[in-house]
């Protein structure tokens, strides 16, 4: 999980280039070897607003939100749409006291990692995720 200045669609379609607010986003894939011998990454949003349809996302379960160093109100990660950037991209956040230029949250248990990606792969095979690509 790193802090990104995620860009929804929607703010993408109303001409906007880089996202209004920064957030908790779950890494779901990484290419290697891209552009430059970077690996381009595709990120997906956490959000507080509950998904319309419910299989748009997954719920983050409340020890996993506290263990990541999150708020205590429910959240969750939006399969629907994704952000891809070459890594480390500019729209990166870094997270004060967590290191020097850290912007990692750190990782999402195996079990709910599984179901965020999988529900991704499934929107994309379904033709139904959208994929912002964002430029440095």
């Amino acid at each position: 999980m790193i802090r990104y200045a995620y860009l929804w669609r929607r703010e993408q379609e109303a001409g906007r280039e880089e996202g209004a607010k920064d957030r908790p986003c779950a890494i779901v894939l990484a290419l290697a070897g891209q552009e430059d011998d970077r690996p381009r990454v595709v990120v997906l949003a956490v959000t507080h607003t509950s998904p319309q349809p419910p299989t748009e996302g997954v719920e983050l379960p409340a020890p996993v939100k506290r263990r990541l160093g999150l708020d205590e109100e429910r959240s969750w990660v939006i399969v629907s749409e994704a952000n891809t950037f070459l890594w480390p991209g500019p729209d990166l956040r870094f997270l004060p006291g967590r290191g020097p230029e850290s912007a990692s949250y750190g990782l999402l248990p195996p079990d709910v990692f599984r179901a965020v990606r999988d529900r991704f792969l499934a929107q994309v095979r379904a033709r139904q995720a959208g994929l912002i690509q964002r430029t440095e």
